[in-house]
């Protein structure tokens, strides 16, 4: 039986095919209203503009970047032929101001816009002025826009489409005795939305009648924070649902396809987190259908450019619409590697007036792709996201197969500002299996130092044995919360390898001082002994355990190494890679590798068992110059900016009592105060930048508060 071809000779066969058939395109349509587009305004920053510069410049269209105060140095504005300033960090000031990338459009001579995802990309007013103003928005119309952005319009349309809506409310009449009476009707659990809704904002779950109102008056209140909207919709919650998306697009002269599905289940905070292409499980019949019914969606708001309708999905592969993203997805990648396409390009080719370059008959998948969003967050601390400097960064290597799309490097700082993504990882592979040893492999090479990453929790995640099995839905993480956040310590071979870094790391110290005085006895730090071996006592800090190690340097080279009351034998070599350093041990011969970073006092080992961290103690003398805030003092618990102050000083207040509210990384966060108490000293004022543990508010704690009856 004839094997089958690679992913790269079918990719390549491909791309030759829709290469020909662009040409026969452009051929037909040179003179019937197709626009060639020069130059490019990229009306975002960090990976997604970075991704739409790189094939911007394969098709040798010049780009523009914009950036606020806060991205001078960022990767997009370097990568650019051209980069504009637009204001201060603040979206609202900078990225979302229309006025001042319409004025960058015009002085840059732009003739098109690429909004990319979030900011303006979905925003209808930015679309209508981008044409008033005889600029192409390389997105959908204004009109598909709008109808999609309000959930209970998009709902009525996708029914008189033929598309299957879940059951539920989108009426007019918002009192809370009509959606609690809706709400009874529908049956609990019900899912609480807000209408112009996304992202997991303005939702809530409602399980049963009694916490129906408290939830309904939570997602009312998120829905006028976070869209100027507190209009609800009410739908029948189904519960451990998948998230099944399908990729479709359209172009100028009415046609439409579809590109497959994506499973995007295994989300935190409503978000997403890993993705797959295409979704495991689902029979052709299945696949067919939802990709049917995806382009019955687009059809019915003539969507131009690329989309995404996202469906849930019950356990019988019944599947229910649930809304258009009318933009290019965080997760468009994993659908390129199993299609062997290039969406941006289709975009821009499409923006152009020209027709999509394939009919529907001709687009297949090949092989299995996953996506790993790589971010600044503490998933220990409920997936709180994080800001600061990444002072390391080494990547796994990119191939045809592997594909890094980031928007930073080493140095770089992740702003508390904007979303706190770092990357996205992307492998593809001949079937899930493999794919799956892929990125966790490709994880394990991914080192981050400076901030809190979530690095870890995903190679748990890709190595679960139920996420393994594809038994995905969107409660997947707290049914195996256990599984996926272990009790982790230092294992003895981390232990050892760190033991014999440092060792070997002093012996090169003591080669290079000798070359200064080589006759001087101070330099001949060797190991040799005449009628002993050396034996060196380290001490580690692995969280709160001081962990003594004995390393006795023998006569042929290796290692007795004791830790706690356990013996090993070790030989090890070691060489320096950039920052890194890379060892190889026999531990009672069993060989393994780690790469090692030490910062300071502090030693990272990364293997591919993932990440471990070790401290030197640092002396009692020295630790006990720092001070530390009170039991009573409210500290922020990530970097971020003060929008409200709500106490002053010498008022009173009670435990749990909100002192003052955070933005970070597009988020809100009340500070409560821990105890109750008198304020003695407000530390910040509204505006101002914070950093992750900086003492908010001094409170004077009142001695009441701990005594019992």
């Amino acid at each position: 039986m004839a094997s089958l071809p690679s992913r790269r000779t079918l990719q390549r066969l491909f791309s030759q095919y829709i290469r020909g058939k662009q040409n026969i395109t452009r051929q037909h349509h040179s003179t019937d209203g197709v626009q060639h587009i020069d130059k490019i305004l990229i009306a975002n920053r960090g990976e997604i503009a970075c991704r739409v510069i790189r094939t911007a410049r394969r098709l040798g269209i010049r780009t523009v970047a914009v950036y606020s105060d806060a991205d001078k140095d960022s990767l997009h504005v370097s990568m650019a032929d051209e980069a504009y300033n637009i204001g201060p960090p603040a979206a609202s000031q900078s990225y979302l101001c229309q006025d001042k990338i319409m004025n960058v459009v015009k002085a840059s001579g732009a003739q098109a816009v690429h909004p990319g995802y979030g900011f303006l990309s979905e925003n209808t007013e930015f679309a209508e002025l981008c044409v008033k103003e005889g600029v192409e928005f390389i997105g959908p119309p204004a009109s598909a826009i709008r109808d999609m952005g309000i959930k209970s319009t998009s709902k009525y349309i996708m029914s008189a489409a033929g598309v299957p809506i879940i059951e539920g409310y989108h009426g007019e009449d918002q009192s809370t005795a009509t959606l609690a009476a809706e709400a009874a009707k529908i049956g609990y659990p019900v899912m609480i939305k807000a209408v112009r809704g996304g992202g997991g904002k303005g939702m809530r779950i409602a399980h049963n009648a009694e916490e129906f109102e408290s939830q309904l008056d939570s997602a009312k209140a998120e829905g006028m924070k976070s869209f100027g909207d507190d209009v609800m919709l009410l739908e029948k919650y189904v519960e451990k649902p998948r998230h099944v998306e399908v990729q479709v697009f359209g172009d100028k002269h009415g046609n439409h396809v579809y590109l497959f599905e994506r499973d995007c289940s295994v989300q935190r905070r409503h978000q997403k987190i890993i993705e797959e292409a295409p979704a495991p499980g689902l029979s052709d019949e299945v696949r067919r259908s939802l990709g049917e019914a995806a382009v019955r969606a687009a059809r019915a708001v003539d969507y131009v450019g690329a989309g995404t309708v996202e469906f849930i999905m019950d356990k019988h592969q019944k599947f229910f619409f649930m809304e258009m993203n009318t933009r290019l997805q965080v997760e468009h990648p994993i659908t390129e590697m199993i299609t062997g396409t290039d969406l941006v390009e289709w975009q821009i080719r499409v923006a152009s007036g020209e027709k999509i370059p394939v009919e529907q008959k001709d687009i297949q998948f090949n092989g299995h792709a996953f996506e790993a969003r790589i971010y600044a967050e503490d998933p220990n601390n409920t997936f709180m996201p994080g800001a600061g400097p990444l002072l390391h960064l080494t990547t796994p290597a990119s191939d045809e197969n592997t594909r890094i799309d980031t928007g930073v490097r080493q140095g770089d700082e992740v702003s508390v500002y904007y979303d706190p993504m770092i990357a996205k990882l992307v492998v593809w592979s001949e079937d899930r299996g493999s794919a799956l040893r892929r990125v966790k492999a490709a994880l394990a090479d991914y080192h981050v130092l400076g901030l809190s990453t979530n690095i870890q929790f995903l190679m748990d995640l890709a190595g679960n044995p139920h996420f393994e099995a594809a038994q995905v839905h969107t409660d997947f993480i707290p049914q195996h919360y256990n599984e996926l956040f272990p009790e982790r310590t230092v294992s003895d071979t981390a232990l050892c390898q760190a033991a014999i870094s440092l060792v070997q790391q002093e012996a090169v110290r003591a080669r290079e001082r000798s070359t200064l005085d080589p006759f001087s006895p101070f330099t001949l730090c060797t190991a040799a002994r005449v009628n002993s071996q050396l034996i060196r006592i380290i001490v580690l800090q692995d969280g709160d355990e001081k962990v003594q190690i004995t390393v006795q340097s023998n006569r042929d080279g290796s290692y007795s190494i004791k830790v706690k009351d356990r013996q090993y034998h070790v030989t090890a070599t070691q060489r320096k890679e950039g920052d890194e350093m890379n060892i190889t041990c026999n531990i009672d011969g069993k060989f393994s590798s780690a790469r090692i970073v030490r910062m300071g006092s502090s030693i990272h080992i990364f293997s591919l068992d993932g990440r471990q961290d070790l401290t030197l103690p640092v002396p009692e003398y020295l630790s006990a110059s720092g001070s530390k805030a009170s039991t009573g003092d409210p500290v922020a618990p990530m970097p971020g900016v003060i929008e409200k102050v709500m106490v002053s000083v010498d008022d009173v207040v009670t435990k749990g009592q909100p002192l003052v509210k955070m933005i970070a990384m597009k988020m809100e966060y009340n500070i409560i105060s821990p105890t109750a108490g008198v304020v003695k000293k407000v530390f910040f004022k509204e505006g101002d930048t914070v950093p992750k543990g900086a003492v908010l508010v001094h409170i004077e704690a009142d001695p009441e508060e701990g005594e019992t009856d």
